[in-house]
């Protein structure tokens, strides 16, 4: 029998980090705001988020992170130029960022790691279930897989997970769940967590990647996690826990992912989601392939 929990309505999304691995672009401008074809990569996050329902959304943030506010307020004097030449168009794209969702924005203060970002966001919370979403993480949105994961969660209470099969020689760089399947093909039980093990060590292939929805539990946890793996409190850590012990929290899912994700936290996976997302644009695809197509023959026939 189905079970009725709380509906989600928050999305958290931490965006405090320094962004080094695009430095120098990234000593002025905040990572999260590096475009993505024509959109800054956090745009993608939140309208992720819209689209699962949830328009209420706490932005985690640091120093130096205030064009992220201003992107997602309204700008009264390019609007007003807009008008002014006729250019409906471009006043419709500025002004769909300021109209996506309800937005607030909290300060990090010292960066100790994912598990603290997501800690702040506890007093806008509440008692309610939430998602959180990574930026660096964009999910194609053919591919739904965050209204998969709340759907999980609906049914089974507790926290859900995304988990993605990556090969055994890449699981270091991510954390890697312990799982028992279920009745739904895509749905596995996660059992345990280990952030960033050695291939050796990992108990299967499937990594976490950028997408929770969490029982609004994790806080206690998080209160009480001390630094780890960086010396930094980890999220994974807490979600440990909360799935060796479904007394406190509820228990842990995961939703297995096959959809298309597009990696911008490391620049060549960056630029492959550019070219990736140009080609697909009715836009700009048609001759953005031709002129690939033509570049990548030049380049074999030089090689």
């Amino acid at each position: 029998m189905t079970q009725s929990h709380p509906r989600i309505s928050k999305a958290v999304i931490p965006a405090a980090g320094l962004g080094t691995r695009f430095l120098p672009a990234t000593k002025a401008t905040p990572k999260e705001m590096l475009p993505v074809v024509d959109k800054p990569a956090i745009q993608y996050v939140v309208e992720e988020a819209v689209s699962a329902g949830l328009d209420d959304v706490l932005m985690i943030t640091g120093r130096n992170k205030r064009p992220l506010e201003d992107h997602f307020d309204r700008n009264y004097e390019l609007e007003s130029a807009l008008q002014k030449k006729g250019d409906a168009g471009r006043l419709a794209k500025v002004q769909e960022s300021s109209d996506l969702a309800t937005m607030h924005y909290v300060r990090q203060g010292d960066p100790r790691g994912l598990g603290h970002a997501v800690l702040c966001a506890a007093p806008h919370v509440g008692h309610e279930p939430f998602a959180v979403l990574l930026g660096d993480d964009l999910i194609d949105p053919r591919d739904p897989l965050l209204q998969r994961m709340i759907e999980v969660q609906e049914q089974h209470g507790g926290s859900v997970i995304a988990l993605m099969e990556v090969d055994p020689e890449q699981i270091h760089l991510y954390g890697c769940a312990a799982v028992d399947t279920t009745a739904d093909a895509d749905v596995v039980k996660v059992t345990g967590l280990v952030e960033k093990p050695d291939p050796a060590d990992a108990p299967s292939s499937y990594a976490v990647i950028g997408r929770y929805v969490l029982d609004p539990h994790v806080f206690d946890i998080l209160r009480r996690t001390e630094p780890g793996r960086g010396g930094e409190i980890q999220l994974t850590d807490a979600l440990q826990q909360l799935a060796q012990d479904e007394k406190v929290g509820g228990p842990v899912h995961g939703v297995v992912f096959k959809g298309r994700r597009y990696d911008t936290g490391d620049r060549g996976d960056y630029l492959r989601a550019i070219v990736r997302l140009a080609c697909e644009r009715e836009d700009l695809g048609p001759d953005f392939r031709t002129w690939l197509r033509s570049y990548v023959a030049e380049e074999m026939q030089q090689s």
